[in-house]
């Protein structure tokens, strides 16, 4: 009796709530954007050198926004939605 009791209090509930997918929707956008901005700045000719690709949104913005995302989907997995705020 007991196991078909908790069997139907844990089917109706998720892993996470809503707070925690929304912070992992936008770290994901993060992820993306970075990913899109580090694309491109090749030279299609090998014997032709293209300095485009040293561009400072290639080196430095792009991979920072993609270790952003990384930390907010680890904040959205850490995160409590269920952590109830205390009145002062």
């Amino acid at each position: 009796m007991g196991e078909k009791k908790r069997k139907e209090d844990s089917k109706n509930e998720f892993i996470f709530g809503k707070k925690n997918y929304k912070f992992m929707l936008i770290g994901l956008a993060f992820i993306a954007i970075g990913f899109i901005l580090m694309a491109g700045g090749g030279s299609d000719d090998p014997n032709v050198f293209d300095e485009s690709i040293f561009s400072w949104r290639r080196i430095r913005l792009a991979p920072t926004l993609v270790l952003i995302g990384f930390a907010i989907e680890v904040y959205a997995i850490l995160l409590n939605p269920n952590k109830e705020k205390k009145s002062k």
